[in-house]
């Protein structure tokens, strides 16, 4: 099983137990007004989205982890790797990203977990280049990816909800580690 373990967190696989946690954070609207064009989700939307995070580690060998605090055990959010298809523009691309609960907010957290994850995709699963998508205006995500060393790469328009989007990216010569 894929864990990384940073100073403050571990990045693992879902369990049963991560469900309820982590549907709290998709119903809170200040977390998910950045998320597919901002409406919360129920408690089935997320477990569909588990579901489909598993399936893509099984596919892709990378996918989304959940989030976790070292020294509490509370699920903290979301991090990890997926691929864009929904943004054709991009491909063939994946993309890094993160959502945390606010209670996890202005605590290093997203970038600590954005770094551990990004150095995964680069060093471990070999890959040659990295982008975030987020939604313009997001400042935090932003910043995110400039301490992950990512340049803006192009803005564009999300093809379903018709939101503003900023694609970051890094390319394995450019990362420092």
């Amino acid at each position: 099983m894929t864990e990384i373990r940073t100073p403050r967190l571990l990045l693992r696989r879902w369990t049963d137990d991560d469900l309820a946690p982590l549907a709290d954070i998709d119903a809170d609207p200040r977390v998910m007004r950045w998320i597919d064009g901002g409406p919360v989700r129920d408690p089935d939307a997320t477990a569909e989205a588990i579901e489909r995070w598993e399936e893509e580690w099984d596919d892709e060998g990378f996918g989304l982890f959940a989030v976790e605090l070292l020294a509490s055990g509370e699920l903290a959010g979301v991090t990890g790797l997926s691929v864009p298809e929904y943004l054709p523009e991009v491909m063939p691309a994946v993309a890094i990203s993160w959502r945390l609960g606010a209670p996890f907010w202005g605590q290093g957290y997203a970038s600590e977990a954005a770094q551990a994850t990004l150095e995964f995709a680069l060093q471990d699963r070999g890959l040659d280049r990295v982008i975030s998508i987020d939604r313009v205006g997001n400042r935090a995500s932003e910043n995110v990816a400039r301490k992950l060393g990512m340049t803006l790469e192009r803005e564009t328009t999300h093809p379903m909800s018709g939101d503003a989007l900023s694609v970051h990216a890094i390319d394995l010569s450019e990362y420092a580690g």
